[in-house]
């Protein structure tokens, strides 16, 4: 019984090699998208607050215990006090959370333009 049961599944994943290729290699593009997607801005603040450059000097108003926080025109400067800045519970949750939906939209999206449209008609 279990030897027909798994003969059973192997033959329909074998009839259906070529849908299971095709969606792995969607499934594959959209990761790398989110990947891409989620870490630009991460990577471009880290850059940003590096030793080496210039948002990274220290705040001019006063002398210690203020952070300078980078901003999109270069010319503005922002000093906050370091106490209000820390690491919080959220940002391991919020991350995995938000790519998640960002691939879960991805899919929906893929499955709206109808790009398997000729393979459920055929069966």
């Amino acid at each position: 019984m279990t030897f027909s049961l798994f003969n059973s599944i192997l033959q329909r994943l074998i009839s259906r090699w070529p849908l299971l290729l095709y969606a792995a290699a969607w499934t594959a593009i959209l990761t790398a998208t989110v990947a891409v997607a989620s870490f630009s801005p991460e990577l471009a603040f880290v850059s940003a607050i590096a030793p080496a450059s210039a948002f990274s000097r220290r705040c001019q108003a006063s002398s210690e215990g203020f952070v300078r926080v980078p901003l999109d025109v270069p010319s503005e400067v922002l000093c906050f006090p370091a106490h209000l800045f820390g690491r919080s519970k959220l940002d391991l949750l919020v991350p995995p959370v938000f790519a998640a939906v960002i691939v879960g939209g991805s899919a929906y999206a893929v499955r709206a333009w109808g790009l398997w449209e000729a393979d459920e008609e055929i069966h």
